[in-house]
Parts: C-alpha cells; sequence; structure tokens
C-alpha cells in the first residue's frame, strides 16, 4: 500500500503543474492511492493586497473540485484517487471554513496551521515576523491555534502538527510538553496526524513531526497518513519510503485512509 494524501499543484500559486501531471506521475511510481489537496482559498486577509502566490482563487475552488472528480473518474483503473482540500485553519473564521468544507464531496480534509494571525509562519518570505520574537511564546501560541484546529470537529487529519520549526527557530528551553497537550487534544477529538516527510528539504531537516511525537502516537494510539507535501509532480511521494521506514521502526503497522470523510487503517 503505497499513499500520498498531500500534494498541491498549480492553482494555488506557490506550486507547479497541472493535477493530471501528478496523477500521471502517481501512476508511473506506483501509487495506490494519490490524494490531490490543494490549499483553500484565503480568507482572512484579502488576497489583492496581501502576499502573491498564497492559495487559489476563491473561484477557482469549483474548478479544483471538478476536475479531481474528473480525474478520478478517467484514471479509476489505473490509480485510487482521493478528493481533498488542506482547509488552513484560521481562528474566527471557523464558519467560513465549515461552509466551504460542506459544499464538496470531500473523501478527506487536512486541519492545518499556517497563520498567527496575518503572519504566515510557512512562508519564507515573512521570516522578519520572527524579528524581536519570544520563540517560545510563538510554540506556545502555535499549539495552542493547532489545538483550537482539532476541537473545531472540522478535520479529519492534522498537517505537519510541529511545522513551527520548519526555518529552524528552536526556543532555548524543551517544547514537550506543548507537544504533547497538542497531541493528546488531537488524540480526544477522534482525529489523526499525517507524517510529512516535506520537513526533510526545509531548514529543520526533520519530517513533521519529530520522532517523539510519533513514538507518543504509537504510544497512545494515533493513527497517522503519510504526505509528501509535492509542490511539483516530481517531487510526489518523495522521502515517503525514508517516512514508512521511520514508523515501522517505531512499531507502526497500519496507516490511515480516508474515504468520504471516513478513515480506514490499511497494513503497510
Amino acid at each position: 500500500m503505497l499513499i500520498d494524501y498531500h500534494t498541491h499543484h498549480v492553482r494555488c500559486g506557490h506550486a507547479s503543474g497541472e493535477l493530471e501531471e501528478y496523477v500521471k506521475r502517481g501512476i508511473e511510481i506506483g501509487l495506490t492511492q494519490l490524494g490531490l489537496s490543494d490549499h483553500m482559498p484565503l480568507l482572512h486577509v484579502d488576497p489583492q493586497t496581501y502576499w502573491p502566490e498564497m492559495a487559489m482563487p476563491m473561484e477557482e475552488l469549483p474548478r479544483y473540485v471538478e476536475e479531481c472528480l474528473h480525474l478520478k473518474e478517467k484514471y479509476k483503473d489505473q490509480i485510487d484517487i482521493r478528493v481533498g482540500l488542506e482547509g488552513d485553519y484560521i481562528e474566527g473564521h471557523e464558519a467560513q471554513i465549515a461552509a466551504i468544507i460542506q459544499a464538496y464531496p470531500w473523501d478527506y480534509v487536512i486541519g492545518s496551521v499556517h497563520f498567527l494571525g496575518e503572519w504566515d509562519i510557512s512562508d519564507f518570505r515573512q521570516l522578519a515576523g520572527w524579528e524581536g520574537k519570544d520563540i517560545f511564546a510563538v510554540y506556545t501560541q502555535y499549539y495552542e491555534a493547532v489545538k483550537q484546529a482539532a476541537r473545531t470537529g472540522l478535520y479529519d487529519y492534522i498537517g505537519h502538527i510541529d511545522m513551527i520549526k520548519r526555518f529552524g527557530y528552536v526556543p532555548d528551553r524543551d517544547t514537550w510538553e506543548l507537544e504533547k497537550a497538542a497531541l493528546d487534544t488531537v488524540k480526544e477529538c477522534g482525529l489523526a496526524i499525517e507524517l510529512n516527510a516535506s520537513g526533510l528539504r526545509h531548514p529543520c531537516k526533520e519530517m513533521f513531526p519529530s520522532r517523539r511525537m510519533l513514538e507518543y502516537c504509537h504510544k497512545v494510539g494515533i493513527p497517522v497518513t503519510l504526505g509528501s507535501d509535492a509542490h511539483q509532480p516530481e517531487r510526489l511521494s518523495q522521502y515517503l519510503d525514508e517516512a514508512r521506514e521511520l514508523l515501522k521502526t517505531i512499531g507502526f503497522n497500519e496507516i490511515a485512509t480516508f474515504s468520504a470523510r471516513k478513515r480506514h487503517l490499511v497494513t503497510f
């Protein structure tokens, strides 16, 4: 069972490749399931005045879903396509997020925290946002947002749960209690997380989440799915061999898959 549930394409503005290129690449490399999961349109900032190339325009959302469903049918005999959305959690905009989620027949919705207010902590162009900040305080704010996202009931799993470490900003004290509290909330809310392998190509040089977080997931029974977070077709499934090996080393023998918003655990 080879899956990749986290992918982005040209519509989001900061990725390249058409959806069909990802599908063809998935077939080429032998994926069993391919999740198409582009970013939800921006809700809390004006796309015309905010940083460019952040997410698909709202008018593109129905076209995105229509194309996903078309490709799912077209290639059904060659690859199992799952139609997803990376539904950025934005505090105070839960009703708008819910409206988007309820409007379309998603197989799964990823709950990811990218924004702390109007600061996108995942955007390399916005690293100045760290200047003068108490790093531990930023981590605390981030993990509070992760917990809030989990509690909304809007999502099927939490994406790159410790992505706050992406650019290598690390507090001078241990963050385990923050991480554990976020994972405990995920467990309480009945969600899964993803092992997002893309961290290996970022300054943190570590997958999202860390091994210690994965070990805790195994200990308490939090299911895990897999994603490369590919932004180019050639990066589809990048580092997922290492991700599967890490999960097996820890003791996982099942991964989470999703269909029509229902979770299924399968042996890998």
